[in-house]
């Protein structure tokens, strides 16, 4: 398996979550499904904590697994300071084996596309099969893929986001710049970060996965696909839409 090469950008979660901080809108239908399909819940590279703890604060059971110890350390922080009780794991989403299984694992916000090559791929679905019920069900979110993002000029940088730096305060300056190759169907993306004076980089490369493709995948590993949205408004896919969001259980 191809090594996760995306770790150094999520050594510290402080900037995670300055950066993401108004992101909020696959909160509500992730609550929904846990709604629907109950606990306990596994989250996959659950980061921070940023879906983990409104899921545990709406009363579920939820464990988060995540590569990055930087993460988790801010993770359990956020959870503190809400006074919630959640299982944190330091694992690899390909690899890990927990004695336990879940009515609901989500793998959420396009972490996917930090598994580059099939074996990783398979790995990690078949220790999702492992640690699903029966009855239970898994769903992944990932971007539609955009080929005007993909083909953009690699010498250009493009904006991405702008916030405060959790230390000095000065605003943080993130462009990208990129070069898909079509036949790795990797998106080798650069983020270029700016604070004051300082400028240094990190590599931020995203496996792409087409529709067809992405439904292929799970379908050879064991799944069945029950619904397809396009968006967190549970609408159906099409070839306009942004996400991939994908209901599955087992066969």
């Amino acid at each position: 398996m191809k090594q996760i090469d995306s770790e150094p950008l999520y050594r510290d979660g402080r900037y995670y979550d300055n950066q993401h901080r108004n992101f909020k809108s696959d909160i509500p239908f992730y609550l929904d499904q846990a709604r629907k399909y109950s606990d306990p819940i596994l989250e996959l590279a659950c980061g921070t904590g940023r879906l983990t703890i409104p899921i545990a604060k709406e009363g579920y059971n939820i464990t988060g697994l995540d590569i990055s110890e930087g993460m988790l350390d801010k993770a359990k922080e956020n959870a503190r300071k809400k006074k919630l009780l959640i299982k944190w794991i330091r694992d690899d989403v390909r690899t890990f084996k927990i004695n336990k299984k879940f009515k609901l694992i989500i793998f959420p916000f396009n972490s996917i596309a930090h598994l580059h090559d099939l074996e990783s791929i398979d790995s990690c679905f078949a220790a999702v099969k492992k640690h699903l019920k029966d009855d239970g069900r898994f769903i992944i979110d990932m971007f539609n893929p955009n080929f005007k993002r993909l083909i953009r000029n690699p010498k250009k940088r493009f904006p991405v986001d702008k916030y405060t730096d959790p230390d000095s305060k000065a605003t943080v300056v993130i462009t990208e710049s990129n070069t898909y190759d079509a036949a790795e169907q990797i998106n080798y993306i650069t983020w270029h970060y700016k604070i004051g004076k300082k400028e240094f980089s990190y590599e931020l490369n995203m496996r792409i996965f087409f529709p067809q493709e992405l439904d292929s995948l799970l379908i050879h590993n064991g799944f069945i696909i029950e619904n397809k949205f396009g968006g967190f408004d549970c609408s159906k896919f099409n070839s306009k839409s942004e996400k991939q969001i994908l209901i599955c259980k087992l066969k």
